[in-house]
């Protein structure tokens, strides 16, 4: 039975992981268009409050980190040259973990971190998953 729905479930297997892919790039663009145009809400402030602003241009770590998820979410997003624009969006949220977060605090529930954790390791998978059926690179490479 279990072989059955291993079949079953494999053969769908390459769909999924681009559904995954798109909805992992669309989070990761929206959450770098947060810091750079303030849409589709602004940052939060200390409180928690969300501010109608962006982050000031050149902002050190902010405005580049929204620059890096801006434009890795969106070849995530499209599943152009997914493995290698995983790999830097998996470091750039192990960066973000270990300088903004972990000095918090030791574990992730902890220091607020969770969300950084699982982007590093969702893009880790895509790393050697790749993007699934239907990605611009499966395109490329039929051509």
């Amino acid at each position: 039975m279990t072989t059955n729905l291993d079949t079953r479930l494999n053969t769908i297997s390459p769909a999924v992981i681009s559904l995954f892919r798109i909805v992992f790039g669309l989070l990761y663009t929206i959450h770098g268009a947060q810091k750079l145009f303030a849409w589709p809400v602004g940052m939060p402030d200390k409180a928690g409050n969300l501010v109608g602003s962006a982050v000031p241009v050149g902002t050190w770590p902010y405005w580049y980190g929204g620059l890096i998820e801006f434009v890795l979410g969106l070849l995530i997003l499209t599943g152009l040259f997914t493995r290698i624009a995983a790999f830097f969006a998996a470091g750039e949220m192990a960066f973000a973990y270990f300088t903004q977060h972990q000095p918090k605090a030791l574990l992730p529930i902890e220091n607020g971190g969770e969300l950084a954790v699982l982007y590093c390791f969702g893009f880790f998978l895509l790393v050697f998953i790749g993007g699934g059926a239907y990605a611009l690179d499966a395109v490329r490479r039929r051509r």
